[in-house]
């Protein structure tokens, strides 16, 4: 997993300063519109989706009229083509397994979509199952460099109920959790002062493919692609990226 959530982490970085802020905030008022409608309420205090939600629009700027109108939205109260979200299965170069989380008011766009990005860069959609099953949901709390003494903050965790503290080699701490274990994991970290750098429920493969050069950089830009399309969410994948490779897409 652990190439995976270092693109995650650097796609997450570029989002909040990317050009495109408009497409950015597109996204997060639709997984805004989802919380709400999920957790049947627009009260961030009752509602822990949506106040993770809250949290990634606020460090992006976006507005607060849109997020507002984000949340009339889900709970019914404003005007507009009803969301599906839907899930697309794929592979990518070197067999590689990939996620794609959509929400959307025309299926049939968002396939079309969605179809020719893989075809493009080099993958295929598969059918539905083909490969969910390599991935499974977790909660996933990413703690920057230098945020805490990585075994005391393993240790923290792990008595709040985390499943898994993973290390990775720029310094930075994933700590895994059960979906439900983690909002009390969350606010066990931030009560014992330790900075986290993303909170997320997010799909987490169980075996990873590690990928040489070549094949890692097809891969990314069938991943980025997939990421740019509007009615894309979030793109998972079981790739492990090579550190040269992770480290010139985040330049």
């Amino acid at each position: 997993m652990s190439g995976h959530s270092k693109w995650s982490t650097i796609k997450r970085q570029k989002g909040v300063t990317d050009t495109r802020r408009g497409a950015l905030f597109t996204k997060l008022s639709k997984d805004i519109t989802l919380a709400t409608k999920q957790g049947n309420s627009g009260d961030p205090d009752l509602n822990f989706r949506l106040r993770l939600t809250l949290l990634k629009a606020r460090e992006a700027n976006m507005p607060q009229d849109n997020i507002q109108r984000a949340i009339r939205k889900g709970l019914g109260e404003d005007d507009g083509a009803e969301l599906q979200e839907l899930t697309y299965e794929g592979y990518g170069p070197a067999g590689i397994a990939i996620l794609v989380e959509t929400m959307t008011d025309n299926r049939n766009r968002t396939a079309a979509e969605v179809r020719a990005a893989f075809s493009r860069f080099g993958g295929n959609m598969g059918d539905v199952g083909s490969v969910g099953w390599l991935f499974s949901s977790r909660g996933v709390i990413t703690i920057a460099p230098g945020a805490g003494d990585p075994d005391a903050v393993a240790l923290v965790a792990i008595d709040l109920g985390a499943e898994d503290v993973r290390v990775e080699t720029d310094g930075s701490l994933e700590i895994i959790t059960t979906p439900d274990d983690l909002e009390k994991v969350r606010d066990g970290l931030v009560t014992a002062e330790i900075a986290l750098d993303n909170t997320e429920i997010a799909m987490v493969p169980t075996t990873t493919i590690p990928l040489t050069t070549p094949d890692a950089e097809s891969v990314l830009r069938l991943l980025d692609r997939l990421e740019e399309l509007d009615d894309v969410q979030r793109v998972y994948s079981n790739a492990d990226f090579p550190e040269e490779v992770l480290a010139a897409a985040g330049a």
